[in-house]
């Protein structure tokens, strides 16, 4: 699995021109799945991103986490984090895995972020989104489980 996280002050997402999920200050997740991925990445990678400690406290340093600041999720199915871009110029999705597998991941990764008590909303697997954000800092990061591997 593959993670764009970027600390947001809010974000939505919308659909044929109706929102259906929008955050305030969290995080906005771009989600991505391969073939090789398990619920084992989940785990990990739910924890992960949960617990990172990169909002601003008193003192203006990153030092407190999402619950910390009663942060929201917004989560969006992204396969393109999968697009390989070496050859050519038309990007290969060969490693992306296979709708099906995608989305039983995906929502998996949903269901795992709101039973670990975090108000997740999300965008509709498959669809043409369109995605707001105000990136707070900026602060993007991104994690992979297959650097769990070196």
């Amino acid at each position: 699995m593959r993670a764009v996280v970027q600390r947001v002050k809010h974000a939505s997402v919308a659909v044929d021109g109706e929102i259906v999920g929008k955050i305030d200050q969290g995080f906005l997740v771009l989600l991505g799945v391969t073939h090789t991925d398990t619920e084992k990445e989940i785990e990990w990678l739910s924890k992960k991103i949960t617990d990172l400690r990169v909002f601003n406290d008193a003192d203006e340093k990153m030092n407190l986490g999402l619950k910390d600041i009663n942060g929201d999720l917004l989560i969006i199915s992204q396969f393109t984090l999968y697009g390989n871009c070496i050859k050519g110029r038309r990007p290969s999705f060969i490693d992306a895995a296979k709708p099906d597998l995608a989305n039983d991941l995906y929502e998996k990764f949903l269901k795992k972020c709101r039973d670990l008590g975090f108000k997740t909303e999300a965008g509709i697997f498959g669809a043409d989104m369109k995605v707001e954000l105000f990136n707070d800092g900026p602060v993007t990061l991104i994690i992979d489980t297959d650097d769990l591997k070196k």
